[in-house]
C-alpha cells in the first residue's frame, strides 16, 4: 500500500522551530517528488517547500526562505521539512504529497496537489502563538 506518514506538528511560540517528517511506504522515496504544502482557514493551499526525486533541486516559496529547509533521507525513506524563526502566520495544516512524476522541484510546489498519482498524508497542525 503506497502511504506517507506525517509527524512532528505541534504548538510553538514565534521564533521557535519544529522538524515534521514525512516517512513513505510501499515506494521508493527517490522516484517520487516530495513537496510540502500548507493550508490555512480561508486561505487557498500553498506549496511551500518541494524536492526532486533524487534531491538535486529544491524549491521554497519567497515566505519561508531562509527559514525552512526540505530534505530527504532516501536511506530511511523520509523527508523533512525544518522550520526555524516560526511566525503565526506559517500556521496552517501541512501535508505531505508525493508525485512519481518527473516534475521540477517548482513544477511540483505549483500543480503539484493535481497531479496524477499524487500520495497525500494526513496532515499536522502547526499552531505558532504566543
Amino acid at each position: 500500500q503506497v502511504r506517507v506518514v506525517e509527524s512532528g506538528g505541534g504548538l510553538v511560540q514565534p521564533g521557535g522551530s519544529l522538524r515534521l517528517s514525512c516517512v513513505g511506504s510501499g515506494f521508493k522515496m527517490d522516484y517520487y517528488v516530495i513537496g510540502w504544502f500548507r493550508q490555512a482557514p480561508g486561505k487557498e493551499r500553498e506549496g511551500v517547500s518541494c524536492i526532486s526525486k533524487t534531491a538535486h533541486s529544491t524549491y521554497y516559496v519567497d515566505s519561508v526562505k531562509g527559514r525552512f529547509t526540505i530534505s530527504k533521507d532516501i536511506a530511511v525513506n523520509t523527508a523533512y521539512l525544518q522550520m526555524n524563526d516560526l511566525k503565526p502566520e506559517d500556521t496552517a495544516v501541512y501535508i505531505c504529497g508525493a508525485v512519481p512524476l518527473s516534475l521540477t522541484a517548482h513544477a511540483m510546489c505549483v500543480v503539484g496537489h493535481n497531479a496524477d498519482g499524487g500520495v497525500w498524508g494526513q496532515g499536522t497542525q502547526v499552531t505558532v502563538s504566543s
